[in-house]
């Protein structure tokens, strides 16, 4: 989430684009980019939410530094934009597009610095394109990195010892967006990490097992420099992996009369108080991982808190507040047959879920799940740009062909017409919104090849 790489001119000694002197220095321009991922296919559409964690770092970075920011996503990137350092920030997914914009600035003789989830987890990987890797939160990095740079005497890997404090984090600078180029613009972190260890997520490998909060009274006065709308974006992996923390923050949202949405585990509707709180203080929806109706799936990948059986109720106490609820699912665990299509699809349309995703496992590098697979031979490519879009592993009780067929089906029938009608209707909460999601994902899956 808050990953950085950065780029310095190759030369004997700096050669800066000088600007213009800052208290008898000079100042230097910083370029931050967050590349697109393939299915983008970098059109410079809108997107859904911006890069936050760039935003941070820029707001980390001294006032010696002109810095600028492109999300590839929404902006095409100017290869000939004249820059001191350059800053790339990679998921798995982007990585190849990420070593692609790399490649090109050190091929001008800009140094580059990656950093993120991805080079984070394959640092060796990533020094093969970068002129330094960060490894890990880039808080307690930054500052030094960027003396190191100035001095001309920049490192190949730079590694926090321990987990940077999130007392006292600046304002990201959201004045770099682009303008109009995103459907949330309001996004906030409040928490890093999660509690759970599940084989499939890269949380826990990048955060470490610990779950950090912020000060709240800092997340509110975050809050109070929105100056447009109403909708809030939590971006935390769990916003409920501290029940104490959501309380106290949720019990301080609802003077601000705000509606936000944010991941939660299924552990949000075991505490009536925290449910509570969490629609008091304008909770529209929440995004649940259900992953799976087969406990012995959910054992398989360490999902310990999910209980099949009470994922009835769970959903049906969660709507009793009017908050939706987006539900994950992942379609070919082991334990899985050419039944759990079928399964899956009629138990969220049975529980009226707003709005769902169907996806295959992914082995992650830095995962449990990666290791295993790998150990026994299962991933059959670490093409990265593959990752998140296309199948990369053997399935174990049915064929890839099967799979593929079978997740096609699931996301097409979910969100066929008549599925939205009987789901969403036109008497719900946020309507015009709970149907632009679906509408949405229609879209996607109308444009796929059957």
């Amino acid at each position: 989430m808050f990953a950085t790489k950065f780029s310095v001119a190759q030369k004997a000694a700096p050669a800066y684009n000088i600007l213009y002197s800052f208290e008898g220095g000079i100042i230097l321009k910083l370029e931050l980019i967050a590349p697109a991922a393939p299915e983008s296919g970098r059109k410079r559409k809108k997107a859904l939410i911006p890069p936050l964690g760039l935003g941070l770092i820029a707001a980390l970075t001294p006032p010696e530094f002109d810095v600028s920011l492109t999300d590839e996503k929404v902006t095409a990137i100017d290869f000939q934009k004249p820059a001191d350092l350059v800053g790339i920030t990679a998921l798995t997914v982007t990585a190849h597009r990420a070593y692609e914009i790399a490649d090109a600035f050190r091929a001008r003789g800009v140094k580059v610095i990656l950093g993120g989830i991805h080079p984070s987890i394959l640092p060796e990987e990533a020094g093969q394109h970068a002129d330094a890797v960060v490894i890990g939160e880039a808080e307690g990095i930054w500052p030094n990195l960027l003396e190191d740079f100035k001095a001309n005497k920049l490192q190949r890997v730079y590694r926090d010892g321990g987990r940077p404090s999130l007392v006292g984090l600046p304002i990201p600078r959201r004045d770099l967006f682009a303008q109009g180029a995103y459907h949330i613009r309001n996004t906030i972190s409040t928490t890093r990490g999660c509690p759970y260890s599940c084989s499939f997520c890269s949380v826990t490998s990048y955060f470490g097992h610990t779950y950090r909060t912020r000060p709240v009274e800092e997340i509110l006065r975050e809050i109070e420099t929105f100056r447009d709308r109403k909708f809030i974006a939590f971006v935390d992996d769990n916003i409920v992996g501290n029940p104490k923390f959501a309380k106290e923050l949720f019990r301080a949202l609802i003077p601000y009369k705000k509606k936000w949405a944010a991941q939660a585990s299924v552990t949000v509707a075991r505490d009536d108080e925290l449910l509570r709180l969490a629609a008091e203080s304008g909770c529209a929806g929440l995004l649940i991982g259900f992953e799976s109706l087969s406990p012995a799936s959910l054992a398989s990948v360490g999902k310990k808190i999910n209980v099949v059986d009470d994922y009835e109720s769970v959903i049906r106490k969660i709507h009793s507040h009017g908050i939706a609820v987006h539900g994950f699912f992942i379609l070919g665990l082991d334990d899985d047959d050419e039944a759990v299509f079928e399964r899956t699809v009629r138990f969220a349309q049975k529980m009226r879920l707003e709005s769902a995703q169907f996806d295959c496992p992914t082995p992650y590098p830095g995962t449990a799940l990666c290791e295993s697979w790998d150990k026994d031979g299962r991933i059959i490519t670490k093409d990265w740009s593959q990752y998140g879009y296309k199948l990369v592993f053997e399935p174990k009780t049915m064929s890839r062909e099967a799979l593929q067929k079978g997740q096609a089906w699931a996301w097409r029938e979910f969100y066929s017409l008549p599925s939205v009608w009987r789901r969403v209707g036109l008497f719900r909460r946020n309507l015009v919104l709970l149907w632009v999601i679906n509408l949405y994902y229609r879209a996607i899956w109308r444009r796929k090849p059957r």
